[in-house]
């Protein structure tokens, strides 16, 4: 439960999800059938397979759903899919793969979809408990990477630094996606469809019961 509130309130401060048209119409249509296996349109079937367990190691079952059970692992592929170019495709790809490395490195396992959910949580947390001067220096090699990648230079992208960054960006991803389904926007948010009066600063307990605004 602690874990939960933590990123609850991590999640105010990624702000509010921008609702353009494109990420509308995929926020509607992430429903996975009941008893149809999930077919990933992104991700390989054994990236699909990583991807559900970290959206769950992130925001896991409590009180509310988990990650998978409201589709943000449907999200984050179809977002990616239809939103990303090519070459940020490739550069996901390349920080996933990193990851899975180092995850597969500390483990022993040569495959990625062996990897059980207290590995990468382990992997997870390594990544995003950097102190600052690591964050920093991470931040620096992935923008050199990126930097060379558009000159069309044929470089290896560090494993620390792209596993840092595919952990930092896949909880933003998770926390947006979950703060942006139905089920959660409706019945663990505050949720109005048509929104009235503007209150600039108000009681949240008085305005919302203290839910944060879908």
């Amino acid at each position: 439960m602690e874990r939960r509130i933590a990123l609850k309130n991590l999640g105010l401060a990624f702000g509010y999800v921008v609702a353009a048209p494109t990420l509308l119409s995929i926020v509607q249509s992430c429903k996975n059938e009941n008893g149809v296996a999930w077919a990933p349109e992104f991700f390989t079937d054994e990236e699909g397979k990583v991807l559900r367990k970290l959206v769950d190691i992130i925001l896991p079952k409590t009180d509310s759903p988990s990650a998978s059970e409201v589709n943000v692992h449907l999200f984050i592929d179809q977002y990616i899919n239809v939103a990303n170019t090519k070459e940020q495709k490739d550069l996901f790809r390349a920080k996933m793969s990193s990851f899975t490395s180092l995850a597969g490195s500390n483990t022993g396992k040569d495959r990625a979809q062996e990897l059980n959910a207290e590995e990468l949580e382990a992997t997870l947390a390594r990544c995003l408990q950097l102190k600052e001067e690591d964050l920093m220096a991470n931040n620096r090699a992935m923008q050199n990477y990126t930097k060379a990648i558009a000159a069309g230079e044929i470089v290896e992208l560090d494993v620390n630094s792209g596993a840092a960054a595919f952990a930092r960006e896949l909880r933003g991803w998770v926390i947006n996606g979950y703060k942006s389904s139905e089920e959660i926007a409706k019945n663990f948010l505050a949720f109005d469809p048509i929104p009235g009066k503007f209150v600039p600063c108000g009681n949240l307990e008085e305005l919302t019961g203290g839910r944060a605004w879908a």
